[in-house]
């Protein structure tokens, strides 16, 4: 790896849970014991390095990335040479020992800048589908994987989701998900903003953020932040029941940094458009890329329309349909200095 470099683009796996009102009422998942999670992620080969959570769910920032876990989801991100998808066994394992059984698994990934570098089961897209497919239980019998290609070599985007019978379109259309979910992919950082997420002698994760605007982005959110040395940063924001998270590999040659948030189609279309332009202005990225999940097409309509001013040209746009999750958009952009 020291070869190639550090791999910034993640790894995400999202889980859902069915089980009794009386043990989501005493917190569900979140009861899960913290030796049960270090259990979990060292299969995935990764540690937590800070945590943090509300009346609403747990925060963990970890050494490669995020944890999240709410009382019937957990969603966890992890970069560099982890084995993400080891950690869908014991996962699986430890909520039905809780009386929980698995409903939903959404995974999504870019392309990897150092492909050759991953380990087994992320060799490649089919492996990693091969893998899901042998780790799910049966019940989750409606499955769909789809790479979403753009006009970049270096950015596409791979998704793959299963969930039970109890999901259908037609339920979606008639009652549906509320949240979305925005993730981003940034390479090429602008160099001098860049350099800033190198750690200077005593240097506190909370300076970092605050020298580099990330406090800014969501002003309202609770930070849990991480500086790594010699460089690298990591962050998860808290708002009610809503995360964010940030994390960067800052060197050049490889630079890359990605932002995730959850909003809901109810919320002032400004919101989401101001968080956009922030996100843009901290890091001047010459390439992104930007997956929007949601059962609303309002949302990524937003997006062109908050980054396009910054001078960032939308160069793609792919859509497809995935049952109970609704339409993912996948949106690429190129900095006009390019």
């Amino acid at each position: 790896m020291a070869v190639s470099g550090f791999e910034g683009f993640e790894k995400r796996l999202e889980l859902h849970f069915s089980g009794d009102d009386p043990v989501i009422g005493m917190g569900g998942l979140r009861q899960l014991d913290f030796e049960s999670i270090e259990e979990v992620l060292n299969a995935v080969q990764c540690t937590v390095v800070s945590a943090v959570g509300n009346q609403y769910f747990d925060s963990y920032v970890l050494s490669e990335s995020s944890l999240f876990v709410y009382p019937t989801k957990i969603i966890i991100k992890t970069c560099g040479t982890t084995q993400l998808l080891k950690s869908i066994l014991p996962l699986i394992q430890f909520s039905n020992e809780m009386g929980f059984v698995i409903s939903e698994c959404r995974y999504t990934r870019g392309n990897f800048i150092f492909p050759k570098a991953q380990p087994f089961p992320h060799t490649k897209f089919k492996d990693e589908i091969f893998y899901l497919q042998e780790q799910l239980p049966i019940h989750l019998c409606y499955k769909k994987a789809s790479v979403m290609p753009s006009k970049f070599i270096s950015h596409s985007w791979h998704v793959f989701t299963a969930c039970d019978k109890f999901y259908d379109s037609l339920e979606i259309s008639i009652i549906p998900n509320e949240l979305f979910t925005i993730e981003i992919c940034m390479t090429e950082l602008d160099r001098v903003l860049a350099r800033k997420f190198f750690k200077h002698p005593n240097m506190a994760a909370n300076e970092m953020t605050e020298i580099t605007g990330i406090s800014e982005i969501n002003p309202n959110a609770l930070i849990c932040d991480f500086v790594f040395d010699p460089c690298g940063y990591s962050m998860n924001g808290i708002d009610g029941d809503r995360y964010s998270t940030i994390h960067v590999t800052p060197e050049d040659g490889f630079s890359y940094a990605s932002y995730e948030c959850v909003g809901s189609i109810y919320d002032d279309p400004n919101d989401i458009i101001n968080i956009l332009k922030k996100v843009v202005q901290v890091f001047r990225p010459g390439t992104m890329s930007i997956s929007t999940t949601s059962t609303s097409n309002e949302v990524w309509t937003r997006i062109v329309k908050a980054v396009e001013p910054l001078g960032m040209k939308c160069r793609s746009c792919t859509m497809d349909d995935f049952l109970a999750v609704g339409s993912v958009v996948f949106q690429t952009f190129m900095s006009c200095r390019k």
